[in-house]
């Protein structure tokens, strides 16, 4: 195995992390890193805002619920799908944007963005540095969109943490590859599959827990799929410039 993907396969979530800055070097590193990444139609339609400032970390942290690593971390990284850029493009052309009138404007900045964090998270954890993406950015959008000063036709997908682990974090099992790889057409006998993955998640919660959680991996599913966890979205989207259609 090479060491791209020992890096790869050896993701963890780190969520406590030392004082030692992330350097600019490792910081541009990153970005050249997202920069090279692929696009839908190259159009690159991704903005990384890097947020370093203590005092907006706090904030952004208090916005995604509380969650105490964005603020100890050195940096935080957001990733916003970007219309903005393509909209000057078009009044370069005399035309108007149209396609952030549809959904599948959505979809291409959520996928460039994804992939994009998924680039980054790669690329700083090749430098010994730990990560933990945040979803919660999405919880209170319409204040970070404030906070970040972000323009019409951007939105925040999702945020990454990076810095030094002060704890390496036991790697979390995953689904079982038959699971999740479907040879030429979708396998529908899935629940065997679950059922097995789940006393796997048991075990390893009650040992990183010492025993004072035994939560398996479809009752933390149905915790958060039981409901729509971020229902201001869709206005969020649209005040935004995203019509939907």
């Amino acid at each position: 195995m090479n060491e791209v993907l020992k890096t790869l396969t050896d993701h963890r979530s780190i969520r406590s992390y030392t004082d030692e800055p992330v350097s600019p070097e490792q910081l541009d590193a990153i970005i050249e890193a997202v920069q090279a990444a692929p696009t839908s139609i190259n159009g690159q339609q991704v903005t990384v805002i890097t947020v370093q400032d203590q005092a907006r970390k706090k904030k952004i942290a208090e916005l995604a619920g509380g969650q105490a690593w964005i603020e100890q971390a050195p940096v935080f990284l957001l990733f916003c799908a970007d219309f903005n850029r393509a909209n000057i493009a078009l009044e370069k052309s005399g035309q108007k944007l149209a396609i952030t009138d549809g959904i599948e404007s959505v979809l291409v900045g959520a996928v460039d963005a994804g992939i994009a964090l998924g680039t980054a998270t790669a690329a700083a954890e090749s430098m010994g540095l730990g990560t933990v993406p945040i979803g919660a950015v999405r919880g209170r959008a319409e204040e970070l969109i404030e906070l970040l000063d972000i323009p019409e036709f951007v939105f925040p997908v999702a945020g990454l943490v990076v810095g030094h682990p002060a704890d390496r974090s036991a790697k979390k099992p995953r689904l079982p590859e038959q699971a999740v790889r479907h040879s030429e057409t979708y396998h529908h006998d899935l629940k065997p599959l679950i059922d097995a993955y789940d006393e796997e998640m048991s075990d390893y919660m009650k040992k990183r827990t010492n025993g004072e959680e035994s939560r398996n991996w479809s009752q933390g599913i149905s915790s958060y799929y039981n409901r729509v966890y971020y229902p201001d979205v869709r206005t969020m989207l649209e005040k935004q410039g995203f019509k939907l259609k």
